[in-house]
């Protein structure tokens, strides 16, 4: 009968999620607190010509974004960098390896955040660190229990209010300042070649604040029409992020002398003042919602890893076990829960939070390696598949080896 056969064929994940709750997901793991402080690095490196390098960021990181999106619809799965590196290398623990990579990164990443949150709330909250940390974490942790598409419509919540403070800031340069539209020429270095090297450092920079969007890719099992949702998700995310971001540099250098930003501890709050008149503290309840959020969206993409990776063989099949009341892998979700906690109250992170910008470029130059290979392979693309040239994955492959040296360099 069938609903004998569905009542014993296992639960799988749902395909809910549409177009505008991936580009909120997006926005939510792409855009976070980085920002705040590379307002005043990206001052002090190019003064006015900061928005041009943020917009050569979002170019350099759409390279990979192509590569992502063919991978993406070619194999709409979870653990989908390592589903890309089997079909690509045929090798079993290559495959392993970039899961698993992918999971330490994200679990390092979510438990700095989560750590920062901390600093945060204990400006309102008397409570020991430790503690703190630990609620957080597992009130987020419940929260991505829930069915997917509730979660991420949690997240998104978040995410707007994030973006609101950004545009709060936005609105107020518009509002007070004159020069916006006057000074605009300034952004453009022309033949001043110190001018182009600052750009160009700058750039270097900027594109730590935009990663993140690649973890779209791991809930492309979850949304509908994924060859149609995924592509438009990546590249609108990138293109959001980079309209947020300029706009934002370029109302603060104009706020205040580009001398007086890098300077400064906390350059947007110091923008946030001088626009508005208000007290910085008031960006703090802000920036605990940036937090609470990036942890969420880190915990909804670590289980989704684990499950993926799961289901593809590599893991034990327990991880791949999806709950048929939410729809969700709740064990995944405990290991990624549990991983997070640990790290983000056990260990020091000071020195591992690096890595995680250093792991992602190895996974952005694995995976356009991998498109590269399966496209030599083959001599006609599937059909209904985003195809992007072939010269984007090598340009993909060399943006990320050239950033990955450079990250691992000590800036001076």
């Amino acid at each position: 009968m069938p609903s004998d056969q569905s009542q014993t064929a296992p639960a799988q994940l749902l395909r809910r999620l549409g177009l505008v709750h991936a580009v909120l997901y997006g926005l939510g793991v792409t855009i976070g607190a980085g920002i705040y402080v590379l307002v005043g690095v990206a001052a002090g490196r190019s003064g006015m010509h900061a928005p041009l390098a943020f917009a050569l960021a979002a170019i350099v990181m759409g390279l990979s974004a192509g590569s992502f999106a063919e991978l993406g619809t070619r194999m709409p799965v979870s653990a989908s960098e390592a589903a890309y590196v089997e079909r690509a290398f045929h090798r079993r623990w290559l495959s392993l390896a970039t899961g698993l990579l992918v999971i330490i990164t994200a679990v390092i990443s979510a438990s700095t955040i989560s750590s920062g949150s901390a600093g945060y709330l204990q400006t309102f909250l008397p409570f020991d660190r430790v503690w703190i940390i630990a609620a957080v974490v597992s009130l987020m942790g419940l929260v991505s229990c829930l069915a997917t598409i509730h979660s991420v419509t949690f997240a998104g919540l978040m995410t707007l209010i994030e973006v609101a403070g950004l545009v709060l800031i936005v609105g107020a340069g518009v509002w007070n300042g004159t020069g916006l539209l006057t000074r605009l020429p300034e952004i453009w270095p022309g033949g001043d070649l110190g001018g182009w090297l600052g750009v160009a450092s700058t750039t270097m920079i900027a594109v730590f604040a935009f990663i993140g969007f690649e973890h779209l890719v791991n809930v492309a099992e979850e949304m509908k029409a994924p060859r149609r949702t995924l592509p438009a998700a990546l590249f609108l995310t990138l293109g959001l992020t980079a309209v947020i971001y300029g706009l934002v540099v370029w109302v603060s250098i104009i706020a205040v002398p580009p001398s007086e930003l890098a300077a400064s501890n906390a350059p947007l709050a110091m923008v946030f003042e001088r626009l508005t008149g208000w007290p910085p503290s008031s960006l703090s309840v802000i920036a605990i919602v940036a937090t609470l959020n990036g942890v969420i969206v880190h915990m909804i993409m670590i289980a989704r890893v684990i499950y993926g990776l799961a289901q593809q063989g590599n893991l034990p099949r327990v991880l791949g076990r999806v709950s048929r009341r939410t729809g969700t892998p709740l064990v995944a979700t405990g290991i990624g829960v549990t991983l997070i906690l640990f790290f983000s109250t056990a260990l020091p992170l000071e020195g591992l939070a690096k890595l995680t910008s250093q792991g992602t470029l190895v996974l952005f130059a694995v995976v356009n390696l991998a498109l590269i290979r399966i496209k030599w392979r083959e001599s006609t693309p599937p059909p209904e598949v985003f195809i992007c040239p072939m010269w984007i994955p090598y340009a993909g492959l060399a943006a990320s080896l050239l950033l990955l040296v450079f990250d691992s360099l000590p800036l001076s």
